[in-house]
Protein backbone atom coordinates (compact mmCIF):
# COMPACT_ATOMS: atom_id res chain seq x y z
CA UNK A 1 0.00 0.00 0.00
CA UNK A 2 0.76 3.34 -0.77
CA UNK A 3 2.00 5.68 2.25
CA UNK A 4 1.33 9.02 2.49
CA UNK A 5 2.67 11.55 5.27
CA UNK A 6 1.23 14.70 5.53
CA UNK A 7 2.48 17.69 7.48
CA UNK A 8 0.71 20.57 8.37
CA UNK A 9 3.11 23.64 9.31
CA UNK A 10 0.44 26.43 10.74
CA UNK A 11 -0.48 26.29 14.31
CA UNK A 12 -4.66 26.68 13.14
CA UNK A 13 -5.73 22.86 12.65
CA UNK A 14 -8.62 23.93 11.03
CA UNK A 15 -7.40 26.80 9.05
CA UNK A 16 -6.63 27.62 5.45
CA UNK A 17 -3.57 25.68 5.32
CA UNK A 18 -4.83 22.76 7.04
CA UNK A 19 -8.04 22.76 5.05
CA UNK A 20 -5.75 22.43 2.02
CA UNK A 21 -3.88 19.92 3.46
CA UNK A 22 -6.40 17.92 4.30
CA UNK A 23 -8.06 17.89 1.22
CA UNK A 24 -4.94 16.56 -0.51
CA UNK A 25 -5.04 13.51 2.61
CA UNK A 26 -8.41 12.74 1.35
CA UNK A 27 -7.53 12.43 -2.12
CA UNK A 28 -4.84 10.15 -1.19
CA UNK A 29 -6.95 7.90 0.67
CA UNK A 30 -9.40 8.00 -2.09
CA UNK A 31 -6.60 6.77 -4.32
CA UNK A 32 -5.99 3.88 -1.73
CA UNK A 33 -3.29 5.00 -0.04
CA UNK A 34 -2.34 4.89 3.92
CA UNK A 35 -2.20 8.62 5.03
CA UNK A 36 -0.60 9.83 8.13
CA UNK A 37 -1.37 13.64 9.15
CA UNK A 38 0.93 15.76 11.42
CA UNK A 39 0.83 18.77 12.75
CA UNK A 40 4.05 20.08 13.28
CA UNK A 41 3.50 22.86 15.99
CA UNK A 42 2.33 19.98 17.72
CA UNK A 43 5.78 18.59 18.48
CA UNK A 44 9.32 19.42 20.41
CA UNK A 45 12.18 19.97 18.33
CA UNK A 46 14.61 22.34 16.28
CA UNK A 47 16.35 23.32 13.45
CA UNK A 48 19.53 21.80 11.54
CA UNK A 49 22.59 22.36 14.11
CA UNK A 50 24.82 22.15 11.11
CA UNK A 51 27.08 19.47 13.64
CA UNK A 52 27.69 17.58 9.86
CA UNK A 53 27.30 14.14 11.60
CA UNK A 54 24.94 13.22 8.12
CA UNK A 55 27.50 13.81 6.11
CA UNK A 56 30.28 11.26 7.90
CA UNK A 57 31.19 8.56 5.51
CA UNK A 58 30.91 5.17 6.70
CA UNK A 59 28.74 6.30 9.41
CA UNK A 60 25.38 4.46 10.27
CA UNK A 61 24.29 7.82 11.02
CA UNK A 62 25.20 8.83 7.08
CA UNK A 63 22.50 10.62 5.42
CA UNK A 64 20.58 10.87 8.77
CA UNK A 65 20.04 13.53 10.77
CA UNK A 66 21.96 12.82 14.28
CA UNK A 67 19.71 15.41 16.55
CA UNK A 68 16.80 13.20 18.61
CA UNK A 69 13.87 15.30 19.16
CA UNK A 70 10.44 15.25 18.52
CA UNK A 71 11.10 15.22 14.90
CA UNK A 72 13.28 12.15 15.19
CA UNK A 73 11.04 9.56 14.00
CA UNK A 74 9.04 11.83 11.75
CA UNK A 75 11.94 12.35 9.44
CA UNK A 76 12.18 8.51 9.44
CA UNK A 77 8.81 8.51 8.32
CA UNK A 78 9.30 11.17 5.49
CA UNK A 79 12.52 8.76 3.94
CA UNK A 80 10.26 5.58 4.16
CA UNK A 81 7.11 6.82 2.52
CA UNK A 82 6.35 6.84 -1.16
CA UNK A 83 4.54 10.67 -0.77
CA UNK A 84 5.03 13.37 1.53
CA UNK A 85 2.61 16.72 1.38
CA UNK A 86 3.58 19.51 3.22
CA UNK A 87 1.38 22.33 4.07
CA UNK A 88 2.44 26.00 5.21
CA UNK A 89 1.46 29.61 5.47
CA UNK A 90 3.95 31.80 4.12
CA UNK A 91 5.43 34.53 6.74
CA UNK A 92 7.62 37.02 5.66
CA UNK A 93 8.53 35.84 2.08
CA UNK A 94 9.05 32.11 3.37
CA UNK A 95 7.01 29.14 4.98
CA UNK A 96 6.42 28.76 8.67
CA UNK A 97 9.44 28.68 11.47
CA UNK A 98 8.06 24.98 11.80
CA UNK A 99 8.36 24.06 8.56
CA UNK A 100 11.51 25.99 7.49
CA UNK A 101 13.18 23.78 10.39
CA UNK A 102 11.50 20.45 8.67
CA UNK A 103 13.11 21.22 5.79
CA UNK A 104 16.70 21.83 7.01
CA UNK A 105 16.36 18.54 8.60
CA UNK A 106 14.90 16.65 6.19
CA UNK A 107 16.69 17.89 2.99
CA UNK A 108 20.24 18.59 4.52
CA UNK A 109 20.96 14.68 5.13
CA UNK A 110 20.80 14.05 1.63
CA UNK A 111 22.43 16.46 0.15
CA UNK A 112 26.06 15.23 -0.43
CA UNK A 113 29.44 17.54 -1.35
CA UNK A 114 30.64 15.08 -3.61
CA UNK A 115 31.74 15.56 -7.24
CA UNK A 116 28.72 13.75 -8.79
CA UNK A 117 26.07 14.95 -6.15
CA UNK A 118 24.94 12.53 -5.34
CA UNK A 119 22.23 11.95 -2.99
CA UNK A 120 22.21 10.33 0.57
CA UNK A 121 18.68 8.70 0.36
CA UNK A 122 18.36 5.56 -1.65
CA UNK A 123 14.31 6.00 -1.90
CA UNK A 124 12.43 9.00 -3.99
CA UNK A 125 9.49 10.03 -2.41
CA UNK A 126 7.34 12.00 -4.20
CA UNK A 127 6.36 15.46 -2.86
CA UNK A 128 3.23 18.06 -2.75
CA UNK A 129 3.63 21.65 -2.03
CA UNK A 130 1.10 23.30 -0.42
CA UNK A 131 0.74 27.25 0.15
CA UNK A 132 -1.13 29.98 1.72
CA UNK A 133 -1.14 33.37 1.41
CA UNK A 134 -2.72 36.56 2.72
CA UNK A 135 -0.70 38.04 -0.29
CA UNK A 136 -2.25 38.54 -4.48
CA UNK A 137 -2.07 35.13 -6.29
CA UNK A 138 1.34 37.06 -8.48
CA UNK A 139 3.20 37.23 -4.84
CA UNK A 140 5.58 34.32 -4.75
CA UNK A 141 5.51 32.26 -7.99
CA UNK A 142 9.06 32.42 -8.82
CA UNK A 143 9.68 31.66 -4.75
CA UNK A 144 7.38 28.41 -5.21
CA UNK A 145 9.21 27.41 -8.57
CA UNK A 146 12.52 27.40 -6.64
CA UNK A 147 11.13 25.41 -3.82
CA UNK A 148 9.86 22.73 -6.24
CA UNK A 149 12.90 22.60 -8.47
CA UNK A 150 14.91 22.00 -4.89
CA UNK A 151 12.46 19.10 -3.41
CA UNK A 152 12.97 17.60 -6.89
CA UNK A 153 16.58 17.33 -6.65
CA UNK A 154 17.04 16.17 -3.62
CA UNK A 155 14.18 14.24 -2.50
CA UNK A 156 11.89 13.39 -5.77
CA UNK A 157 8.64 14.42 -8.57
CA UNK A 158 7.61 17.54 -6.97
CA UNK A 159 4.73 19.59 -7.59
CA UNK A 160 2.99 22.38 -5.38
CA UNK A 161 -0.14 24.48 -5.27
CA UNK A 162 -0.87 27.81 -3.99
CA UNK A 163 -4.52 29.34 -2.23
CA UNK A 164 -3.97 33.32 -2.20
CA UNK A 165 -5.69 36.45 -1.02
CA UNK A 166 -7.18 34.00 1.68
CA UNK A 167 -9.42 35.14 4.57
CA UNK A 168 -6.98 35.92 7.89
CA UNK A 169 -9.28 37.12 10.25
CA UNK A 170 -12.97 36.69 11.90
CA UNK A 171 -13.79 40.20 11.78
CA UNK A 172 -10.91 42.51 10.12
CA UNK A 173 -12.56 46.02 11.95
CA UNK A 174 -10.93 44.12 15.26
CA UNK A 175 -7.48 44.10 14.00
CA UNK A 176 -4.71 46.92 12.09
CA UNK A 177 -5.80 45.56 8.61
CA UNK A 178 -8.12 47.93 7.24
CA UNK A 179 -5.79 47.86 3.96
CA UNK A 180 -8.49 44.37 2.88
CA UNK A 181 -11.34 44.66 1.53
CA UNK A 182 -13.18 42.13 4.04
CA UNK A 183 -16.85 41.56 2.42
CA UNK A 184 -13.91 40.64 -0.94
CA UNK A 185 -11.72 38.21 1.59
CA UNK A 186 -15.10 36.86 2.74
CA UNK A 187 -16.74 36.24 -1.15
CA UNK A 188 -13.53 35.05 -1.92
CA UNK A 189 -13.09 32.03 0.57
CA UNK A 190 -16.56 31.32 -0.16
CA UNK A 191 -16.53 31.27 -3.88
CA UNK A 192 -12.88 30.25 -4.91
CA UNK A 193 -11.46 28.55 -1.51
CA UNK A 194 -13.93 25.43 -1.93
CA UNK A 195 -11.84 25.19 -5.42
CA UNK A 196 -8.40 25.91 -4.31
CA UNK A 197 -9.44 22.55 -1.64
CA UNK A 198 -10.81 20.78 -4.65
CA UNK A 199 -7.67 21.35 -6.55
CA UNK A 200 -5.27 19.84 -3.54
CA UNK A 201 -7.89 16.94 -3.46
CA UNK A 202 -7.18 15.84 -6.95
CA UNK A 203 -3.53 16.59 -6.23
CA UNK A 204 -3.16 14.49 -3.37
CA UNK A 205 -5.05 11.93 -5.39
CA UNK A 206 -2.40 12.34 -8.35
CA UNK A 207 0.63 11.91 -5.95
CA UNK A 208 -0.52 9.21 -4.70
CA UNK A 209 -1.84 7.46 -7.87
CA UNK A 210 1.72 4.92 -8.63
Amino acid sequence: MIKVLALNGSARKAGNTASLIKAACKGAEEAGAEVKLVHLYDLDFHGCRGCEACKLLDSPGFASCAVRDGLSDILEEAKAADVVLLGSPMYFGDVSGVMRMFIERFLYPTLTYTKDRRRGYTKRVRVGLFYTSNAPATTYPEWYERQRKMFEQLIGPAEYMDASETLQFDDYSKYAADMFDEAQRIKRHEEVFPEDCRRAFEMGKRLATF
